[in-house]
């Protein structure tokens, strides 16, 4: 008789973390709070914009690309726990927090851990006969401990690229989420990052695809200008500032002048990029809308 049994290889995820997969996760996560009410949706989308606005946030409000999967060359090291590491630094809350994540001493992946909720908050209270309500705080203070020893290690690499699409595909979820869930400090950082892009990816009457260490480049392609209108639009709403619509208004109008196609549709790139043999015009979703 055949026996089948779930590995932990079966859901590990890369570590890589890009900015685009963050940023649609979180409008998700947001989308789905306010259809369900389910508080635990919120908690992940915000969870996720204060991870990007930590970690992945240039200093003038530029969002970047992603972080490495690798740190000193080995993949998730700047992520995983031993049993002793977590132990020491939660000490008399150890026993709650292995109860909520299973933590064995052996780990759950090739000798470490990989934090992954064993039960949920309704059977902690219950084994711990704590109010339902303590158990998120307690858990997020122990987060808090854990992120402050991880701080100290060796951090993975940042590709610090900023790309429009990826940075309007966040601006959205900034503005959205700074709108709906009463959070000023996520509409301030999705104002932030229209002003960075439009003062320095937004040059002559032409939008630049990428910036990095103040210098833009490559010519805009069509989802840059359709993320960006999107995202100001997005922003609009959350900040009725009038140079938003503006904004939008303007590069919505390029993007008409210089990517529609007479017999339907748009190209993907402008009228006057470099010569190619095909002008293309992708009409599927990837990775991003």
């Amino acid at each position: 008789m055949l026996k089948t049994q779930l590995r932990l290889y079966d859901w590990v995820h890369h570590y890589e973390k890009m900015l685009y997969d963050n940023a649609q996760l979180a409008l998700s996560y947001l989308h789905g709070y306010l259809i369900t009410g389910e508080a635990r949706y919120r908690q992940i989308c915000e969870e996720t914009l204060d991870f990007i606005l930590r970690e992945m946030t240039h200093p003038d409000g530029g969002f970047y690309s992603s972080l490495d999967a690798d740190s000193e060359g080995e993949e998730g090291k700047f992520y995983v726990w031993s049993q002793d590491e977590i132990q020491n630094a939660l000490g008399e809350d150890f026993d709650f927090f292995k109860s909520a994540y299973g933590i064995i001493p052996q780990g759950n992946w090739e000798g470490k851990t990989i934090l992954h909720r064993a039960l949920d908050d309704t059977s902690l209270a219950a084994r711990f006969q704590l109010d339902l309500e303590q158990v998120p705080i307690k858990l997020a203070d122990c987060h808090s401990k854990l992120l402050a020893l991880r701080s100290m290690r060796v951090r993975p690499g940042t590709d610090n690229k900023v790309l429009v699409m990826w940075n309007a595909l966040a601006m959205s979820a900034f503005a959205e989420a700074g709108r709906y869930l009463g959070r000023q400090d996520y509409t301030d950082a999705a104002i932030r990052n229209a002003h960075f892009l439009m003062d320095n990816l937004y040059i002559h009457d032409r939008l630049f695809r990428s910036w990095r260490e103040g210098q833009a480049k490559h010519n805009a392609y069509l989802e840059d200008y359709a993320g960006l209108v999107n995202g100001l639009l997005a922003l609009y709403q959350s900040d009725p500032n009038p140079q938003w619509y503006k904004a939008a208004l303007n590069l919505a109008d390029q993007m008409v002048l210089h990517f529609a196609d007479p017999n339907g549709g748009f190209f993907d790139t402008r009228d006057d990029h470099e010569t190619l043999l095909i002008r293309p015009k992708d009409i599927q979703d990837n990775a991003t809308p």
